[in-house]
């Protein structure tokens, strides 16, 4: 699953796989862009990746109010879901793992919900316990494979029926102490949400935001469509494609090149498998396209377990979701959808 809030030293590594294309060298070449510069853009490291906030179409003053309103409201949903901090709700009931349960906020609550929900729907290939599995390290300069001994017996603590969510009493528990949680795969999505919700509601109607590959839009960038790239996993310093989106949209992307370590000639990735306590052997990459979080998230970390036949099953009852995926022999596999809209770069 994703780190939601990883060591230092870890961005050198980080690549996403959805980029805005916003005619800026520190953003992507400017030949690959032509938007003049938008009124408001800012970043900041939350989520333990960088988040990069624009934002057009009000005064500099409004649209600076409006950002900083968004930035504490992202700011504050990260301390209750973060994994590493103590004081966060996540911590707490690791705390009380196989003791008693925890009251959580509404909001946690919300991401609790909707991770069991998939959960259940891919048969454990998405699992926020993986959690447990803390023999695992990508910080730079970790490039050593955890004893298999040590893998075994944290896999045993991996099973989202472990995690016991009371909506009335507003409570979570993990029924075994050594048990853990790792929301990163699915509380980033709505995060960002809600740093874009309130842009909207601070009078801002266009608006991009973009945390670790995982990008939304609302409205256009000066009078024209947003432009996100879609890299591509097998050759990460090139595109597959660029999609031309406006009005609401979501591009959510995993790959296996994000963070990473070599070790017995094989690429070590933070993307776990909760069936064997070890980095998937599934795609590449995965990207997807959707109106809202709630309709693509986590569904990336689960189609990196399942596979592109997994991910033809899962989305055959989603219209409203495009998907292209890179499988490790290097073929592609894209929705109807995604092949018409994506552009070549």
């Amino acid at each position: 699953m994703h780190r939601m809030n990883p060591p230092r030293g870890l961005s050198r590594r980080r690549m996403a796989m959805a980029l805005p294309l916003l005619g800026s060298a520190a953003w992507m070449p400017s030949a690959l862009a032509s938007a003049p510069a938008p009124t408001g853009r800012s970043q900041r490291a939350l989520m333990g990746t960088q988040v990069d906030m624009v934002t057009h179409g009000l005064d500099a003053h409004a649209l600076q109010s409006a950002m900083d309103h968004a930035w504490r409201e992202m700011e504050r949903l990260t301390a209750l879901m973060t994994r590493y901090s103590p004081d966060s709700t996540v911590s707490a009931i690791h705390r009380a793992a196989g003791v008693h349960a925890v009251s959580v906020a509404p909001e946690v609550m919300a991401v609790l919900k909707a991770a069991q929900r998939l959960a259940a729907q891919t048969h454990g290939a998405f699992d926020t316990t993986v959690g447990a599995l803390k023999a695992w390290r990508f910080g730079e300069g970790q490039a050593s494979l955890p004893a298999p001994q040590e893998i075994e017996a944290q896999r045993r603590l991996v099973g989202y029926r472990g995690l016991v969510l009371d909506e009335r009493a507003g409570t979570a528990f993990l029924t075994q102490r050594g048990m853990a949680l790792d929301l990163g795969g699915i509380a980033k999505l709505p995060i960002l949400e809600a740093g874009m919700r309130t842009l909207r509601s601070h009078g801002v109607e266009n608006a991009m935001l973009n945390g670790g590959g995982d990008v939304l839009i609302a409205g256009q960038l000066n009078g024209r469509a947003w432009r996100v790239g879609l890299r591509d996993p097998r050759a990460p310093e090139r595109m597959v494609g660029v999609l031309a989106l406006e009005g609401q949209a979501i591009v959510a992307s995993s790959g296996d090149y994000e963070r990473f370590f070599m070790a017995q000639g094989e690429r070590q990735h933070h993307i776990l498998n909760p069936a064997t306590g070890r980095p998937t052997r599934g795609p590449r990459g995965v990207s997807l396209l959707g109106h809202d979080a709630a309709s693509v998230n986590g569904l990336g970390t689960a189609i990196m377990v399942m596979g592109s036949q997994g991910a033809q099953t899962l989305l055959k009852d989603m219209p409203g979701v495009q998907a292209l995926v890179v499988d490790r022999d290097h073929s592609v596999w894209q929705t109807p959808g995604m092949a018409a809209m994506l552009k070549t770069a």
